[in-house]
């Protein structure tokens, strides 16, 4: 069965487990592979133009449902595509709603890091010394550890060195937001995934797919059609907080279209 997997969709399926296996044994042994690698918000003192890339092929640690569940429809859904479009087409098509996803995640986090940053800057401290802070990732261990013993210490200490002014350390609140938003990052493979979803269902809509819950056949234009306002309402409706970054899924999903779509109209032209 792995050997009927085309090429790219193959390759992509053995990084993914390949990056699952490393992050998994490096935060078991107390390293952070997994957050160096997640796309941070692009005005994060932590985000790197590489991540653009690696949080496509990084995965949730808390268990393998999300990976396995991407994977599953990579491999059902992407070694279809690749067949229909071959292995070059397929690749742009990949990276593309990926790297779509990962801009339009950006919009909720872009414009709150900005604000705080001039906030804190206006507030007296120093660019540079803020942007440290965050790099250096003392506070962000204290508060994912929730062992807030030592916090009040942590600020009397930055403050002591001057790295935060009289104001901030009175009160800090911006800074412990900017710190937070600037350590979200985003990972998975979802974003290109929605991409190859949308495309099935404009080029493949009558097909028809087994839902497992309820095992009952529908086709793919009902149930990814759905699935996809689902993701929109959840991106801009939706009161409810989760850890799903589903304006990354609407916006793979967004580049997915539009690349079908060109696509399909370009072929067109030229086959007349």
């Amino acid at each position: 069965m792995f050997n009927n997997i085309p090429i790219v969709t193959k390759n992509i399926l053995i990084i993914n487990i390949l990056m699952y296996v490393a992050t998994y044994i490096d935060y078991q042994s107390g390293g952070d592979l997994h957050s160096f690698f997640a796309a941070h918000f692009i005005n994060s003192p932590l985000f790197q133009p590489f991540q653009l890339v690696t949080h496509m092929f990084s995965h949730s640690l808390d268990g393998i449902f999300h990976i396995f569940f991407n994977m599953f429809m990579l491999v059902m859904f992407g070694s279809h595509l690749e067949r229909v479009w071959g292995a070059k087409r397929y690749f742009i098509f990949y990276f593309s709603a990926g790297i779509g996803a990962f801009l339009l995640y950006n919009t909720i986090g872009f414009f709150p890091i900005a604000e705080l940053k001039q906030q804190l800057v206006e507030m007296g401290n120093s660019s540079y010394k803020i942007d440290q802070i965050v790099k250096d990732g003392i506070f962000w261990d204290y508060y994912v550890s929730h062992n807030t013993s030592n916090l009040d210490k942590y600020f009397v200490g930055l403050y002591q060195k001057g790295d935060i002014s009289m104001e901030t350390f009175q009160n800090p609140q911006a800074l412990v937001d900017y710190i937070v938003y600037s350590n979200k990052g985003m990972v998975g493979a979802s974003g290109a995934l929605f991409g190859l979803l949308a495309a099935f269902a404009i080029l493949f809509p009558n097909t028809e797919l087994m839902l497992l819950f309820p095992p009952i056949p529908i086709k793919a234009k009902y149930f990814i059609g759905g699935y996809l306002v689902y993701e929109v309402y959840m991106s801009f409706f939706s009161s409810t907080v989760d850890n799903i970054a589903h304006l990354a899924h609407v916006g793979g999903a967004v580049v997915g279209i539009i690349l079908v779509l060109y696509w399909r109209k370009r072929d067109r032209r030229n086959f007349y």
